[in-house]
């Protein structure tokens, strides 16, 4: 919740008065850019600097260049010596939830035109007789749709051949429709995709600047609506994104970086810019994804393999399970409502946040969220402008922050207004300014733990046997009410939360993906057939690793199958392993081991293989490995101040610096540690065990060792 910046590590004395940085130290950034601010993290050999800085929602953009300036300016780090720059962002999702997308037209076989229309037939509400379109028609309306005469069938094979006539009608239509992109959906595509690339042609060669999105690229799998879904999509965004990405270049290029720009995706691995443009449907959990894998970086630095995450910060709550240090991956995402066959982590959002407003509905009760002050013009306590009730402003009336230090002092709370924005919702409530903000977070709370139970509990996954990782702003406000309410035995807080979304892209592998169709019952197939069909893919993804910055990184080959009992329609991700014993019965085995474990039982009924999968990743060291935990001389004890916590009287909290707690203290609560970007509470009955790595571990009193 926090904004400015942090102190950096022991090796970086001097760096506020802009000392230079040593010679031959390499210098890695991570700019992970969220809905209310943008978090920094840059190392440079032993040396670290981390910080916030407020999203320029108009063009985040501005909030990368304004981050080189201040390491040039503030710590001697010259942007042309910058060896590596990682980043996440929320520009695609962003497009879709306010949409503001690009102009689209379809060309889709003949006879599909309204696939986008008809989709599943599938109804969230059952019984509402005036239920809104849940399938996104809004994307290109009816007469932006063409149809080519032509017919691949199931198997690959030519039914009807690509009309020339009808190609040419649709290239004009298209070009009467001053579309701004064009999605081409051609049915059974995946199988044959000649009649798609045909289409891309004579689109290039009349249209040459017309961003086209092809379904045999973005989602080569059967389901003729999914891949209309995302495909179209796919086009929606990316003229943004292009638009984006060559804005970041231009701001790097005009800062002196060289380094390549590399773009977290969804499925929790970087990829240069370049193939970040080719499918940017795989940018919608960006900055979500990059803060799962901090998480799980900074738990297995304490020997926690077995965790659930959760990242809030200034907009949303972003949840994810990771079990035995791995977090699953999921080939479908909803994004604004809609359901998108994309691949990516495992992550529950959900609209609560420091800025989530507080309001009352036309009931009575009190509610907290979806809606968001953001960071234009934030909460009311900001004095920007603000007047709405935050999340962050009943953190501010409970004394749970000091005004003076919020942001490590860069940033001045007005209790005041927070007071008086509090008020507006305790008057018809009938209660107290105190008791409101209560209130608010006790709900806030609650629906965080629902988004935990999504993640847990209905999968079959008691909580109580896993460790809660905190991280974002305002993670360790939360954490410790969290894991009371789920019975969650310790909590981790890391030792930069607000910023461990950065540093998680800093951590990430780059990686790339790549799937295809492979529709064949279990038992009619043998390992030859898999290894052929495979390998196809497996050029395809070594060709966009060529494309990469790599050398000298370690390589890894991940191949998978989608698999589902036949007769079912959904699929499960399942590792190939062809150098088993038993191949055909290995992968057999571990379909059944997650169908039990993600959705109770396991028939043993006859399998199918519906999409074969290869994934190529490039690791090397992470930088923050060679950072050091700094502590600052003296006793960590600020001062004591007066507390509520949900459910305990008004106590005075012991206030302590997170810097200048020592490895191996143990904190008793009511207590506060305060760092820069971001503030833990320790609640009435729980204690705080610093670790050697600078980590909290919270636990209640009765578990602690």
């Amino acid at each position: 919740m926090a904004q400015g910046e942090a102190r950096t590590s022991a090796a970086s004395t001097g760096a506020g008065t802009g000392e230079a940085v040593e010679d031959g130290a390499g210098i890695a950034i991570g700019v992970d850019i969220g809905g209310t601010f943008t978090d920094v993290v840059c190392t440079a050999g032993e040396r670290l600097v981390t910080f916030k800085l407020p999203t320029t929602t108009t063009d985040q953009s501005r909030a990368v260049a304004a981050a080189l300036a201040h390491l040039a300016d503030a710590h001697g780090i010259a942007p042309e010596r910058v060896s590596r720059f990682a980043h996440g962002t929320t520009v695609a999702t962003n497009a879709v939830l306010e949409r503001k997308g690009a102009r689209l037209a379809l060309i889709t076989t003949e006879g599909f035109a309204d696939t986008l229309d008809i989709g599943r037939q599938m109804r969230r509400q059952l019984y509402d007789l005036a239920l809104a379109p849940e399938t996104p028609g809004w994307l290109t309306p009816r007469a932006h749709r063409f149809e080519l005469v032509e017919r691949v069938g199931a198997d690959g094979s030519t039914v009807t051949p690509l009309d020339p006539a009808s190609l040419g009608d649709a290239v004009s239509a298209v070009a009467a429709s001053e579309a701004e992109a064009v999605a081409v959906c051609l049915l059974f595509s995946f199988a044959d995709p000649a009649h798609e690339r045909m289409t891309a042609e004579a689109l290039a060669e009349a249209l040459p600047d017309l961003p086209v999105s092809l379904s045999s690229e973005v989602d080569p799998a059967f389901r003729e609506y999914e891949r209309t879904v995302a495909t179209l999509f796919d086009a929606y965004v990316k003229p943004v994104v292009d638009g984006y990405l060559a804005r970041m270049e231009a701001a790097l290029g005009a800062s002196g970086v060289s380094a390549p720009l590399q773009v977290m995706q969804s499925r929790g691995g970087l990829a240069s810019a370049a193939v970040a443009r080719r499918r940017p449907v795989r940018l919608f959990l960006s900055g979500p994804a990059a803060g799962v894998i901090g998480a799980c970086d900074a738990a297995a630095r304490e020997g926690l393999r077995d965790i659930v995450s959760i990242d809030i910060g200034g907009t949303s709550s972003d949840i994810a399970l990771a079990e035995g240090g791995r977090v699953a991956t999921r080939g479908e995402a909803d994004i604004g409502g809609y359901a998108v066959r994309v691949p990516m982590l495992d992550i529950v959002t959900l609209g609560a946040g420091g800025g989530s407003i507080a309001w009352i509905d036309a009931a009575g009760g009190l509610r907290v969220g979806p809606q968001s002050a953001g960071a234009e013009p934030g909460p009311a306590a900001y004095g920007r402008g603000g007047t709405a009730p935050t999340l962050t402003d009943a953190s501010l009336v409970l004394d749970y922050l000091d005004p003076g230090f919020f942001a490590g002092g860069a940033l001045a709370l007005e209790l005041g207004r927070a007071e008086d924005a509090v008020a507006n919702i305790a008057g018809p409530l009938g209660l107290s300014t105190e008791a409101a903000a209560v209130g608010v977070h006790r709900i806030a709370n609650a629906q965080m733990a629902d988004g935990i139970r999504l993640v847990s509990v209905n999968r079959g996954i008691d909580p109580r046997g896993l460790a809660l990782v905190a991280l974002g702003g305002a993670g360790g406000i939360h954490a410790a009410a969290l894991a009371e309410e789920l019975g969650i035995p310790e909590v981790l807080v890391p030792l930069r939360p607000g910023v461990l979304s950065a540093a998680g892209l800093l951590a990430a592998p780059i990686e790339h993906e790549v799937a295809g169709p492979f529709l064949r019952p279990l038992a009619e197939t043998n390992p030859a057939e898999i290894t052929a069909a495979l390998a196809p893919l497996e050029a395809a993804a070594e060709a966009l690793m060529a494309r990469e910055a790599a050398e000298g990184l370690t390589r890894r080959r991940l191949l998978s199958a989608d698999m589902a009992y036949e007769g079912q329609s959904h699929v499960i991700e399942t590792p190939w392993v062809p150098e088993a014993e038993d191949p055909m019965g290995t992968l057999y085995g571990a379909f059944e081991a997650a169908h039990e474990r993600l959705h109770g039982h396991a028939t043993g009924a006859p399998a199918k293989i519906v999409n074969l999968r290869v994934v190529l990743r490039a690791e090397g060291a992470n930088p923050l490995d060679a950072i050091a935990p700094e502590r600052m001389p003296g006793p960590s004890l600020k001062g004591r101040r007066r507390v509520v916590f949900p459910g305990h009287p008004a106590a005075e909290a012991e206030i302590h610096d997170r810097a200048a707690i020592s490895p191996g203290a143990r904190l008793s609560g009511p207590a506060i540690v305060e760092q820069p970007d971001t503030t833990t509470l320790v609640p009435p009955g729980w204690i705080a065990d610093a670790r050697p790595s600078g980590a909290l571990i919270l636990r209640r009193q009765g578990d602690a060792a």
